[in-house]
């Protein structure tokens, strides 16, 4: 005892120099972080706190202020003491194919769905991440699923059923109004279960959020949201603590509940030997996936597949409810190819000029997800060639992805560029259209990081367009708050998307 108490005595005394001293290390290895970046400009204070960041990342709308960063301090910035940000299609194109980038596991590992469990958007390690990706990449392309064509159509049916059933409105006797938001989220839900899993979630034939679902995600985002900017996502992957406040499939309603159906539905196939069913998880099966692995990607599936095209088709939908010139180009296109009574095939809209234009120019203006999806420069850092002149990353360091500046680059797509023209898409300049193709084409992200559901997001967005516009009428009820949106987790969490829906008479 009594050394101990010399010890502390001996410490008390020289209190005063030990706190100069380590103040002076952290401000020695702040000093350090800083200058490695010293080249890269941002807002102020960017190069020592992360509060910057962490603020913007708590509000509604983070991925403008990342454009705002880009469009004031240039086409790579500094949002963080090690973070930056980039407009650059080229630098973005050039970090998602140069081996040695791998995902960031401050992002990633915060993003994870299940307790402790990876699947191929959340799994960091490149070696890993490429081998799940290979097992899964071809449920996912359409070539082993025979019937994804005809599941979208048949999810589409009930789509229109439901609209012509309860929402019509006539204009000579009364208004029926309809949350477009959430209807579009009933199909896209439906779409991708019954693509994915083989059974529809009942979405549209309810009519209703079945167990609560949506309700849970969007207040499951928002919370990951808030931990995530607050550095302590990590609390959800401690063992045991983690398992108490995650999602659980003994949930009675909400995120849990909606878990707990799709991996009973995964059980069921993977227990059949003799279904001969051929959609996507047929092809997991197929391709050796199996167990928890096979749940994680068919849940996965299941989210990415639902809320990001769904953001996609509430944006195009806006911005063709807001352009009325548009919207009648594109029906006018659509009456000279109506097939007739059923739903149009993805053959025929995908030969239909205007309306791939439109779709190209409504994920432009609206990118249906705005992630930072930050990589990690990989050891011994990396030289990029920004604006024609080289810039030279250093190890350590993550840069990520800002959507809203690139896709409303003036230099790329002219000084319109924040306007909705899908006309910009038939460009006579082929070097420009090729490089304004290019950067659209990264809303689906590039190289071993592209979005495996691209073929299925397009084939789904091309054939609902086209049937809700050549069959319906639309108007926004209320033309001055279209809607209410809200930036989580770089989706779009969209509500209140009320419009009036009228039969349409060709």
């Amino acid at each position: 005892m009594a050394l101990l108490a010399n010890i502390y005595n001996q410490v008390y005394k020289q209190r005063a120099p030990l706190l100069v001293g380590a103040f002076i290390i952290y401000a020695l290895h702040k000093l350090r972080v800083y200058l490695r970046l010293r080249n890269c400009k941002g807002p102020f204070g960017v190069g020592f706190t992360e509060l910057p960041h962490t603020w913007n990342f708590l509000g509604p709308a983070c991925h403008e202020w990342y454009r705002d960063v880009n469009e004031k301090y240039g086409p790579i910035a500094r949002i963080g003491p090690n973070s930056l940000v980039t407009s650059s299609p080229d630098v973005w194109a050039h970090v998602n194919v140069k081996p040695g980038y791998k995902r960031s596991d401050w992002y990633y590992k915060a993003v994870r769905i299940e307790h402790r469990k990876d699947n191929v958007f959340s799994q960091t390690d490149n070696e890993k991440h490429d081998k799940r990706r290979k097992q899964i990449a071809p449920g996912y392309s359409g070539r082993e699923n025979s019937d994804l064509e005809s599941a979208i159509d048949a999810r589409l049916s009930d789509f229109i059923r439901l609209i012509q059933s309860k929402y019509l409105s006539k204009p000579d006797s009364r208004v029926v109004p309809m949350d477009l938001a959430k209807k579009i989220q009933f199909l896209t839900l439906d779409v991708i279960s019954t693509v994915g899993l083989g059974k529809s979630f009942g979405m549209l034939a309810a009519d209703q959020d079945v167990d609560d679902y949506l309700k849970s995600s969007e207040e499951g985002l928002l919370l990951g949201n808030t931990v995530l900017a607050l550095g302590l996502s990590n609390i959800a992957h401690i063992a045991y603590l983690g398992q108490l406040i995650s999602p659980s499939v003994k949930d009675k309603t909400g995120f849990g509940k909606m878990m707990a159906t799709c991996f009973r539905y995964v059980d069921e196939r993977a227990a059949d030997p003799t279904d001969s069913r051929t959609d996507m998880l047929a092809s997991f099966i197929r391709h050796g996936l199996e167990g928890d692995e096979l749940r994680s990607e068919a849940l996965e599936q299941v989210l990415a597949g639902s809320d990001t095209t769904a953001s996609a088709l509430r944006g195009a939908m806006l911005y063709l409810m807001t352009h009325p010139r548009v919207c009648d180009k594109l029906q006018a296109e659509i009456d000279s190819r109506v097939p007739g009574d059923g739903i149009a095939s993805a053959s025929l809209t995908r030969e239909m000029p205007y309306l791939q234009a439109v779709i190209r120019e409504a994920l432009r203006v609206w990118p249906p997800v705005v992630n930072i999806f930050p990589r990690d420069v990989p050891p011994g850092g990396d030289t990029v060639i920004v604006s024609g002149k080289r810039l030279y990353l250093p190890e350590g360091v993550n840069i990520g992805y800002s959507g809203y500046a690139m896709h409303h680059s003036k230099e790329i797509y002219g000084e319109d560029a924040k306007a909705f023209r899908p006309e910009r898409w038939f460009e006579q300049d082929q070097e420009k259209l090729a490089a304004m193709t290019r950067t659209n084409d990264l809303v689906f992200g590039h190289g071993r990081f592209q979005c495996l559901g691209k073929n299925v997001a397009r084939i789904e967005i091309e054939k609902t367009l086209f049937e809700l516009l050549r069959r319906f009428d639309w108007a926004l009820a209320n033309p001055a708050e279209p809607w209410r949106t809200r930036n989580v987790m770089g989706l779009f969490a969209i509500s209140d998307m009320w419009v009036q829906v009228t039969e349409r008479r060709r």
